[in-house]
């Protein structure tokens, strides 16, 4: 396999272990508001999405949110994160395997800028990615639409990016933006990923070998 040109990230669950910790906050925080989910539930409603998204679904399911919801949601999360983030195992690994070849990488998340400030400092992140960081919240439309991909690509065309995703929604958007997917399934079922990839891996330390280094 060729090597790409370009190598982009999501962030949640592929950069930093941030999804349990989330969506436990969602959990108790909905459970407050009238709405009593599993974790199961929460996770395959919510992951990959937006709180956006979260809210407007939590809220047709019954959940009795007020309109200030997403900023006490994200502050509660943002402190839940801040406490006890830390990095996927074996991503420093993989930057470094592309540091070493001279491979560009960057990150592409739905979540806001402002919440990948926190995970990526707090897990010493940020200076790998500092410039190169793209939010959904300044494009057109968020995963799965291909916006936040494409504008990661900044001119590198699309055959020659690999996307590296955990969701179903973050894949499809790589699918979508013309790029090469590559499946991370440590956090949930293959299955979802399996259309959308064009391979799966479950450890970290499979991806240097995926990506040709």
């Amino acid at each position: 396999m060729n090597r790409p040109e370009l190598v982009l990230f999501d962030c949640d669950g592929v950069l930093v272990d941030s999804e349990a910790i989330t969506a436990g906050v969602i959990r108790d925080d909905l459970a407050l508001h009238g709405l009593d989910l599993s974790l199961a539930r929460i996770d395959a409603l919510f992951v990959g999405g937006t709180m956006a998204g979260v809210m407007e679904t939590s809220r047709a399911m019954g959940a009795v949110l007020p309109d200030a919801w997403l900023d006490h949601i994200h502050g509660l999360v943002y402190a839940a994160l801040e406490a006890d983030c830390l990095p996927v195992p074996g991503i420093k690994v993989v930057l470094d395997a592309l540091d070493a070849v001279g491979i560009p990488y960057a990150v592409a998340s739905n979540g806001p800028v402002a919440k990948m400030d926190v995970t990526l400092r707090r897990t010493g992140l940020w200076p790998r990615f500092s410039g190169h960081v793209y939010s959904a919240h300044d494009c057109a439309a968020s995963k799965p639409s291909p916006d936040v991909y494409l504008k990661a690509a900044a001119g590198v065309s699309p055959e020659k990016c690999i996307v590296v995703e955990d969701s179903a929604t973050g894949a499809r958007a790589g699918q979508a933006a013309g790029m090469r997917v590559l499946g991370f399934a440590r956090g949930g079922p293959r299955e979802k990923l399996t259309p959308h990839c064009a391979s799966i891996f479950d450890d970290m330390g499979e991806l240097p070998r995926l990506l040709g280094l």
